[in-house]
């Protein structure tokens, strides 16, 4: 069963939301505000059941995604930094501050499953559209470090075989005749 988002329209008179109180210059502020949660919602929402238990809101567990790959975080290190920062939960659409963690970790591999691999490109699709002609770059650098080559190491037979080899041509060269 899909998850829903917490209600962000009413106002509390003994807690301020996340909005109110953190500073809307913040890079993830920004961010938050530009992605299209809309789209990623209406998505992914045909991939949940209408029954069983209430699964995450989709707005948390593709943010946490975006936030695990903007900070080159792993699932359980997203999941602790999220309790910690007030950001985080603002951009993973918490209206308050929240003391636990929103997730087990194991549950951003089985989202990344449900989603399957064009729902991460769907993602990537928006971030790409969200940037526009910022996102292309001028040069692109590669590292070929890594491809492989055709390249033999010496060992004794080989060293044996090309030693044998000029030998024979120095004796051929120097008219020398061998059995």
């Amino acid at each position: 069963m899909k998850g829903t988002s917490p209600n962000q329209s009413q106002l509390s008179l003994v807690d301020q939301s996340l909005s109110m109180q953190l500073n809307p210059k913040h890079p993830l502020y920004r961010l938050a505000e530009a992605i299209p949660w809309h789209k990623l919602e209406q998505e992914f929402a045909p991939l949940y059941s209408h029954t069983g238990r209430k699964a995450h809101p989709i707005r948390l567990m593709v943010g946490l995604l975006i936030l695990k790959q903007l900070r080159n975080l792993s699932d359980e290190s997203v999941v602790e930094q999220w309790a910690e920062s007030v950001y985080f939960q603002y951009f993973c659409g918490e209206a308050y501050f929240q003391w636990n963690p929103p997730c087990h970790p194991t549950d951003l591999v089985l989202f990344r499953r449900r989603i399957g691999e064009k729902g991460i490109e769907k993602i990537f699709q928006i971030s790409i559209e969200l940037h526009g002609d910022k996102a292309k770059e001028k040069e692109v650098l590669i590292d070929s470090t890594v491809q492989e080559k055709n390249i033999t190491f010496p060992t004794d037979t080989k060293l044996h075989h090309k030693i044998t080899k000029k030998c024979v041509a120095i004796a051929k060269k120097s008219g020398i005749k061998l059995r």
